[in-house]
């Protein structure tokens, strides 16, 4: 026989059910302990009591894997409205106040996680009760992940312009090529491009936004591109360049440190550098949270700030 609500609720913890979504979206008691700062077996003792409570089997291992029960599955739905009333009425009250609270959900493709902590710095000063996630991905999962509504608001460059995506830019982003600084290259007052795409040319992975502004560059200029050696990430990029490996195009954002040491040279190349813009992006439908209006606000009004404090 069902619980009535009142023993429902009485046996209820709001930890118990932090605790469950933890295991449910990581698979994994280890996991969750770890991102909550509990012990394992603090962990199995949370969930143990919810299944009494709720009188349900939540999790089952078939083998090594923990997979959810249907029980489980109708739990985290209802879960996600409970703790997004909590989030609602943190804001609501804080805005009682005078003041924005809540959560607010980035994502940052890898060229613009050099810049998000500045970004942010200002923007915490003034609204301290806002709680910040971000994440870092390349541009192909941050266009699923706006596609899905995953997240509240997106960091990137190279936004397409067939999609309903509500669209902020707010920094230019130079695509600079680079060479290491004994380069044979640098020794030539103006270089071809063809020359310089032909020297090696080292590149980010399929699906990066720099990778797909060169490409589209090279096929405007109807230029040969042809890569020597393909690299998961800038950083890689940039150290395989300054190793000697080749040459190769990046933001002059992910190279500040390595310019100003000597360490990486712009080269003289016609057509380069190529700019882009970096923009605060959104789903059209999506109804901004008061934290994502408040940042959104907070970008529009410092645009010329971030200019000086990007520039090279």
């Amino acid at each position: 026989m069902p619980l009535s609500i009142q023993k429902l609720s009485s046996r209820l913890t709001f930890r118990q059910l932090q605790v469950f979504k933890a295991v449910y979206e990581l698979k994994s008691y280890s996991k969750a302990g770890e991102l909550l700062g509990l012990t394992q077996p603090a962990v199995s003792s949370q969930v143990r009591q919810l299944e009494q409570a709720l009188g349900q089997t939540l999790f089952e291992y078939v083998g090594r894997r923990l997979f959810s029960t249907a029980a489980a599955e109708r739990l985290v739905r209802s879960i996600r409205v409970i703790f997004t009333e909590l989030l609602n009425l943190q804001s609501d009250l804080a805005a009682l106040e005078g003041k924005i609270a809540g959560e607010l959900r980035l994502v940052a493709v890898n060229t613009a996680q050099y810049m998000v902590p500045y970004l942010l710095r200002s923007f915490l000063d003034t609204h301290p009760q806002i709680s910040i996630s971000v994440k870092v991905v390349n541009r192909a999962t941050a266009l699923k992940r706006l596609e899905d509504n995953s997240d509240d608001l997106v960091i990137m460059g190279m936004v397409p312009t067939d999609k309903p995506f509500e669209t902020l830019p707010f920094l230019d982003n130079e695509l600079v090529p680079v060479v290491p600084a004994d380069h044979p290259l640098l020794a030539e007052e103006n270089v071809a491009p063809q020359t310089f795409l032909d020297s090696g040319l080292l590149v980010r992975e399929s699906g990066s936004g720099g990778r797909l502004a060169l490409e589209q560059h090279c096929q405007h200029e109807r230029l040969r591109m042809r890569a020597s050696m393909e690299l998961g990430s800038n950083d890689a990029v940039k150290h395989a360049v300054i190793a000697g490996l080749g040459v190769a195009v990046l933001p002059k954002l992910s190279i500040t440190s390595e310019l100003k040491l000597g360490q990486l040279v712009i080269a003289n190349v016609e057509g380069f550098p190529l700019r882009r813009s970096f923009s605060v992006v959104h789903p059209k439908g999506r109804q901004p949270t008061p934290a994502m209006r408040a940042f959104l606000d907070y970008i529009q009004q410092n645009i010329s700030q971030f200019e000086e404090i990007f520039r090279v």
